[in-house]
């Protein structure tokens, strides 16, 4: 059984460690590592707040925006073809059209970046 922690939309692992008698957190779904732990669930979750108060503390004080897990909702606005094309090849496959989505984001977000030249760096 895993159980988890929510705190200002970051969710946290919470897995006993028999050795050291703690319980050891990991925030999920970013690729920074944040990680603490605590004796009881209280200090558990009081060090999981204080870990993503500092998480967002530092980010700030370095400029840059703090990795945020994604919802699984996205909005987007598209040519009314490609919306049809996508319906239609939907239909095709049996699926909706989210569920098709997502498996033709999921396929594209894993293929190696392309990059494609500026008209300005053709015209070199």
């Amino acid at each position: 059984m895993i159980n988890s922690m929510s705190y200002k939309g970051y969710t946290a692992s919470m897995v006993f460690d028999t050795e050291d008698k703690i319980i050891v957190g990991r925030v999920q779904d970013v690729d920074d590592i944040i990680a603490f732990h605590g004796e009881s669930v209280v200090e558990f979750e009081a060090n999981f707040h204080v870990a993503i108060e500092d998480y967002l503390a530092a980010s700030k004080e370095l400029g840059s925006a703090p990795e945020r897990p994604a919802s699984g909702k996205v909005m987007l606005r598209i040519a009314p073809e490609v919306h049809a094309a996508a319906l239609k090849a939907a239909a095709r496959s049996g699926t909706s059209l989210n569920k098709w989505a997502e498996g033709a984001l999921g396929k594209a977000a894993r293929k190696p970046a392309i990059r494609v030249a500026t008209r300005s760096e053709v015209s070199r």
